[in-house]
């Protein structure tokens, strides 16, 4: 099966691997944890694991600093343990992606090492004085080179859209070292995928080369490299962290994310949805800004409506755009003074919308963004941005650390949620009125029906509270994120509307009641 039918019908599930599941009692979450808890995704019905990275690295940055890009790093496990696990996801019908750091190695990779001490070697960007974002050598080279994030991540060079007599380093994208650089990320992508992994989440794939203002020599290298793929791994998946879908698919990608960050607006889609300024924030973001999914009810819907719009537009039947209900980098939905209560609205929306959903390992229990957490690992990108709370280990049941861990608690990755009522997976799996039991029944009624995912029509009856609309013909859904109940006439809806997942959403002939933080998916008559 081609990567272009099976992610029309999948639950991504993103695994951060030093806080899932400790296995070996260091306090650090690892493969074989993982595989330890396969049945937890069977059960839920997610159907591909991507996992953060998890190669060699120094983890200056929490392995976005990839120090080897063919070996797993000890703290994980082995390439044994990977094997392993990518085997019995397999035998579960769980497919598993890993996450390719692109645009950017370690500076203690063996790469960038070398080229620090050969004047020769253009595998990273190298400038002959101090110019503007490039840091001193660390090797015997003179000189200064470009990093791509932090300073310990130096930029591979993938070359330059434009090249200027004045700035040397600004090599064209088919110089030896850019070509060696597009050579070797094949390479990488060859030997995962020869051993199994079902494709790769792409860091920062809008890196790559660099002053290309409308991305198209980036675009250009990665459609070269989507040829190869639909040729060498045509069952293979690659998605991008772009945040601009309607560019990232065309030039090659099967889906890309909204996040929170990127496109023409600085990641407003995604914001515009969940961020209610309690948890991550950077400050290029500028002052508070309303959501839709917030008790206030002040938010909007047209902002993201209008981007997926634009997507759907561009993209065709080409790819997918895809929408995490939050990530390692992002606040959790349950963040500040939004409870468990007002979740399933947001989750009801997730599972039912034509995206492909992107579950943030911990979100489908009600985890929640916890302020005050150290940082750790790089965690921190400003004054009010530590990503760390978002980071902090899985909760699976009430023993000693939650489950994550037999560690002595000071040993852990980062410190548990300290709340005495932190939502747990066991405590949850006995509570058929749970998050986590509204979050499998949703997957297994998206499944079940091809009208609720990406191939599924949408009609939009509703953008203000509630938000109303109907999947393919067939199913309405109804959405109330604010605390107050309203209601809503839809006067072409005359078809008898039966009751599938319903919670405090009435519908009789063309009105619509919703009550506060409601969520109704219902069953058209024919």
């Amino acid at each position: 099966m081609t990567a272009q039918h099976w992610l029309a019908d999948a639950v991504l599930y993103q695994i951060y691997p030093q806080s899932f599941a400790d296995s070996n009692g260091d306090g650090i979450g690892d493969l074989p944890g993982i595989k330890a808890h396969l049945d937890h995704l069977s059960w839920l019905g997610v159907d591909t694991m991507w996992i953060n990275p998890c190669f060699v690295s120094p983890f200056n940055d929490a392995g976005y600093d990839v120090a080897d890009y063919t070996r797993i790093a000890p703290r994980y496990g082995t390439e044994d343990d990977l094997a392993a696990l990518t085997a019995a996801a397999g035998e579960r019908g769980i497919r598993v992606m890993l996450d390719l750091v692109a645009g950017h190695t370690s500076d203690q990779h063996p790469w960038f090492v070398h080229s620090a001490a050969d004047p020769t070697d253009d595998r990273y960007i190298w400038a002959d004085r101090q110019a503007e974002h490039f840091v001193a050598s660390p090797g015997t080279r003179e000189g200064f080179y470009l990093p791509n994030f932090f300073d310990s991540q130096p930029a591979l060079n993938f070359g330059y859209a434009r090249t200027h007599p004045d700035e040397p380093w600004r090599l064209p994208v088919d110089a030896p070292g850019p070509l060696a650089n597009r050579r070797a990320l094949r390479d990488v992508m060859d030997f995962w995928l020869s051993r199994g992994i079902a494709g790769f989440r792409v860091d920062m794939a809008h890196s790559l080369v660099k002053d290309d203002a409308d991305r198209t020599e980036t675009g250009r290298i990665w459609r070269e490299l989507r040829d190869w793929l639909d040729t060498a791994h045509p069952e293979a998946a690659i998605v991008a962290e772009w945040s601009d879908p309607a560019v990232s698919v065309p030039a090659g990608f099967h889906a890309d994310f909204f996040l929170h960050f990127g496109g023409d607006s600085d990641g407003m889609p995604l914001r515009s949805l969940w961020n209610n300024n309690a948890g991550t924030r950077k400050e290029t973001w500028g002052g508070p800004q309303d959501c839709y999914f917030d008790a206030e009810a002040k938010g909007s819907m047209s902002t993201f409506l209008d981007a997926w719009r634009h997507a759907r537009e561009v993209i065709g039947d080409r790819g997918f755009s895809a929408l995490p209900s939050s990530n390692h980098d992002f606040s959790r939905l349950a963040c500040g003074p939004r409870t468990a209560e007002q979740l399933g609205a947001a989750l009801t929306f997730l599972l039912t919308w034509q995206t492909v959903p992107a579950i943030y390992a911990g979100d489908e229990i009600g985890m929640r963004y916890v302020p005050g957490m150290p940082v750790h690992e790089g965690s921190a990108l400003g004054p009010n941005h530590n990503r760390a709370g978002c980071r902090t280990p899985m909760q699976w049941d009430d023993g000693p650390n939650a489950g994550f861990s037999t560690a002595e608690p000071d040993a852990l990755y980062l410190p548990l949620d300290p709340a005495p009522d932190r939502p747990t997976v066991a405590a949850q799996r006995e509570d058929a009125d749970s998050v986590l039991h509204l979050v499998r029944r949703l997957i297994t009624l998206r499944k079940a029906n091809p009208e609720l995912g990406p191939a599924g029509e949408v009609e939009i009856l509703s953008t203000g509270y509630p938000f109303a609309y109907i999947r393919g013909g067939r199913f309405l859904v109804v959405v109330n994120p604010g605390r107050d109940a309203v209601t809503l006439d839809v006067p072409a809806l005359a078809r008898a509307a039966s009751p599938v997942e319903v919670k405090g959403i009435t519908v009789d002939g063309g009105r619509v009641e919703a009550a506060g933080f409601s969520y109704g998916v219902f069953e058209l008559a024919p």
